[in-house]
């Protein structure tokens, strides 16, 4: 079982300074650039993993409409024409910058309220040869439990929140007891101080 020191670099950004926070309304995604089946399977996991989680999703945000967005792109420079995106992220032209010069090939902005919790995210994924690799279950997940949870810039840096069971895709135990935790009802919903670990530790059910 995972204990704090565990934890705590789960939080932990690349500038040493400690953030968690989890959504605070039902989320409501929207899929662009892939078939249907891929949209269904893309929200079959995010209904996973906030069953999981004990959150909610809804048809509809009453402040946004839709409040995450997962856009599907081969090269980045597409971002840049798809319409009204830069209202929603003023910042996209120096992203879609960076992302090119970084070569990468997955991003996510989130946006808080101002209590701090989630109110947004936007997934941006940019279909290179890599991620043409990982099956679709596996990146449908992979997206889903990176987006209940602001995790930290570098958490799966070097390793990954999935593992395999019985040749299927699965979330890790242990980093769904992580989830679990933060959505407990007494914890807050956004944290900066690395003791908030120490209490996400003391709620992890322990192996029987």
């Amino acid at each position: 079982m995972m204990n704090a020191s565990d934890i705590e670099p789960l939080f932990t950004r690349a500038d040493g300074s400690y953030l968690s926070a989890r959504w605070g309304r039902p989320i409501v995604p929207v899929v662009f650039g892939v078939e249907d089946d891929t949209v269904a399977l893309l929200k079959g996991a995010f209904e996973v993993v906030c069953l999981m989680a004990g959150h909610r999703m809804d048809e509809l945000d009453a402040e946004l409409g839709v409040n995450v967005m997962m856009l599907f792109c081969r090269d980045w420079d597409e971002l840049t024409g798809v319409p009204d995106l830069d209202r929603l992220v003023p910042e996209l032209g120096d992203v879609v910058t960076r992302l090119i010069k970084a070569d990468a090939n997955q991003y996510r902005i989130f946006r808080f309220d101002e209590d701090g919790a989630i109110k947004a995210c936007f997934i941006f994924l940019r279909m290179d040869a890599a991620l043409e690799q990982v099956p679709a279950e596996a990146l449908a997940l992979g997206q889903a439990v990176q987006a209940i949870v602001l995790w930290s810039d570098v958490a799966f840096n070097s390793t990954t929140p999935l593992a395999m069971a019985d040749g299927k895709t699965v979330l890790r135990p242990d980093i769904a007891e992580v989830i679990r935790a933060v959505y407990d009802p007494v914890m807050p919903a956004v944290a900066q101080d690395a003791s908030h670990a120490l209490r996400l530790a003391a709620r992890l059910q322990v192996p029987s």
